[in-house]
C-alpha cells in the first residue's frame, strides 16, 4: 500500500527544518537504505534515507523548502505497480517555495530515517548575519489556531504563495485570518482580504504623513511587540539579510531563555599567575610535531576547573524541571564556539575525568568540526554547563545568556595586567575576570557563590585540579 514518509527528527530538539533537495526523483526505484534526500537544521546538513523500498511515485515538499515541521508528509512510497493516491484539497497548497504541489496524503505515514546520521557540508555560501544579537517578531514558536488572527510575538503561518502575493500587495499578513490547515493563511485569505480592502476606523483622523519609505508587509506593529526596525530606516539606506536558520535557532533559544529563566550573575577576579607558568612548563613537554604534539590554552585549564568545581559542588550541576530537579552525575562542559551567522556550544562530556591534553586535543577538534558543520546533534545537545570565551578578542568582561537546559554558565574575559594591594604594598598581577549567570530556581545565591569560589581555588592553585 501506499506510505508516507515523513520529514524525519534530526536530534531530539528539531522541530523544523529545511528540505534541501531531493536525491532521488518522482519515479525513481528506492531500496530501503538508499540517501532519497538532504535536510539542513541549524547546525548541519544530513543525509536522509529510506526505510522501506518501492517507487517515490509522489514529491510532495519541493526542494528548498524551509520551516518543513517534523512528522510533515514530504513524499509518497507506493508498491510495485501501485497507483499514487489523489492529492486531497485539504492538503493542498503549500509547502513547495512557488506554492505548487501541495502535500498530499497517502493512507500509511512511516519516517525517513537518518541511518549513521552523515553529513556533508553545505558549499553554498551562507548569508551573513545582522550585527543586531537576539531578534525581532517571530520568534515565539506558539502555533496559530484556525478562525483567528495570531497573538502578538505568535509566528504567522502562510504558504509560500500567499506572502509572495502579500508581499507583492503590501499586505500585512498579521491582519489575515487564516482559513487552512491549523490556522495557515492561503492564497484564497490573500484575495479575500485584498478585494475588502482596507477597513478604516469610523471618525478617525487622517493620519501625519511619513515620507520614510514603508517596506513590504509591514503594519502595525501588534500591541506589546517591539515595531518592525525597518520602520525607522529610509529604504536604500541599509541591506537587508534574510536570517538563516542557525541565526533563527539562536534568536529563539536565547529569547526564551531570558525570558523565562530568572537570570542573576556572580563576578569574580581571578590572578591567573600560576595557571600561566603551569601552561607554560607543560607546553614545553610536548613533543614539536607528530601526533604527541600538544599546545594547551588557558581555555582548557578553565574547563578543566569548571569541570572540577562542579563536582566539588555538585548542587551546581544540575537542570530544572517543572517537577524535579535532575542533578547530573558527570559534568559535561560545554565550550562556545562563533560560526558565521551564529554560534554552537559542543561538549567536553564527562570533563572531571580528563586530563587537560586530551581536553585540549577534544575541545580543538569539536571547534574545527563545529566550523565544518560536521558535528553530530548528540555533541552538542544537552551538557550540563558551559564555558563562553571572549578574552582572545580582547573583552575585560561580559555576561553570557544561560544555554537551556543547563543552569549556568561562565563568561570568561581577557587577562591583563592590573595593580593590586599585598599587604600595604600595590604590586601588579595578570588577572581575568570571569561572571557566572546562574538560573535562580536551581542555583541560590550562595550556592552559586560556593562554586564561583571554588572555581577561583582551582584557577590561583593549578595543581590542586590536577593532583
Amino acid at each position: 500500500m501506499a506510505t508516507n514518509i515523513l520529514m524525519p527528527a534530526l536530534s531530539p530538539t528539531m522541530e523544523e527544518g529545511t528540505l534541501t533537495k531531493w536525491l532521488k526523483k518522482e519515479g525513481d526505484a528506492v531500496k530501503a537504505g538508499d540517501v532519497i534526500a538532504e535536510i539542513e537544521t541549524d547546525k548541519a546538513t544530513m543525509e536522509v534515507e529510506a526505510v522501506d523500498e518501492g517507487t517515490l511515485s509522489q514529491i510532495l515538499v519541493a526542494d528548498g523548502t524551509e520551516n518543513v515541521k517534523v512528522n510533515t508528509p514530504i513524499a509518497v512510497l507506493t508498491e510495485e505497480g501501485e497507483a499514487a493516491p489523489p492529492p486531497s484539497p485539504a492538503n493542498a497548497g503549500a509547502t513547495s517555495p512557488a506554492g505548487g504541489g501541495g502535500n498530499k496524503p497517502a493512507p500509511e505515514a512511516k519516517p525517513a530515517q537518518t541511518g549513521a546520521m552523515s553529513k556533508k557540508i553545505d558549499e553554498a555560501p551562507r548569508p551573513v548575519s545582522s550585527p543586531v544579537h537576539g531578534g525581532g517578531g517571530g520568534l515565539s514558536e506558539a502555533k496559530a489556531d484556525g478562525g483567528r488572527t495570531p497573538a502578538p510575538g505568535e509566528r504567522v503561518f502562510a504558504s509560500p504563495l500567499a506572502r509572495r502575493i502579500a508581499g507583492e500587495s503590501k499586505l500585512d499578513l498579521k491582519l489575515i485570518v487564516g482559513t487552512g490547515p491549523g490556522g495557515r493563511i492561503v492564497k484564497a485569505d490573500v484575495e479575500k482580504a485584498l478585494a475588502e480592502g482596507p477597513k478604516k476606523a469610523e471618525g478617525a483622523a487622517p493620519a501625519a504623513k511619513d515620507d520614510r519609505a514603508k517596506p513590504a508587509g509591514t503594519g502595525p506593529a501588534p500591541t506589546g511587540a517591539l515595531p518592525d526596525a525597518r520602520l525607522f530606516y529610509r529604504e536604500g539606506t541599509y541591506r537587508a539579510v534574510p536570517h538563516d536558520s542557525m541565526r533563527k535557532t539562536v534568536a529563539k533559544r536565547l529569547t526564551v531563555s531570558k525570558r523565562d529563566i530568572p537570570h542573576y550573575y556572580l563576578t569574580a577576579d581571578i590572578e591567573i599567575g600560576a595557571l600561566l607558568a603551569a601552561r607554560e612548563a607543560i607546553n614545553a613537554r610536548s613533543p614539536k610535531d607528530g601526533d604527541g604534539a600538544y599546545k594547551i590554552s588557558v581555555n582548557d585549564f578553565i574547563v578543566k576547573a569548571a569541570a572540577a568545581a562542579l563536582i566539588k559542588v555538585p548542587d551546581v550541576n544540575a537542570s530544572w524541571t517543572e517537577n524535579e530537579m535532575l542533578l547530573h552525575n558527570h559534568a559535561d562542559v560545554g565550550i562556545a564556539v562563533a560560526l558565521p551567522g551564529g554560534l554552537i556550544t559542543p561538549i567536553i562530556f564527562a570533563a572531571e575525568t580528563k586530563g587537560l591534553v586530551q581536553i585540549s586535543r577534544e575541545a580543538k577538534d569539536l571547534a574545527a568540526r563545529a566550523r565544518a558543520k560536521k558535528l553530530k546533534p548528540s555533541e552538542y545537545e544537552g551538557g550540563t554547563f558551559s564555558v563562553s570565551n571572549l578574552g582572545m578578542y580582547g573583552t575585560r568582561d561580559f555576561t553570557a545568556v544561560i544555554n537551556p537546559p543547563q543552569a549556568s554558565i561562565l563568561a570568561v574575559g581577557a587577562g591583563e595586567k592590573r595593580p593590586i594591594v599585598r599587604g600595604d604594598r600595590i604590586e601588579t598581577a595578570t588577572i581575568m575576570t570571569v561572571r557566572m549567570s546562574c538560573d535562580h530556581r536551581v542555583i541560590d545565591g550562595a550556592l552559586g557563590a560556593t562554586w564561583l569560589k571554588a572555581l577561583k581555588e582551582f584557577l590561583e592553585d593549578p595543581v590542586t585540579m590536577l593532583a
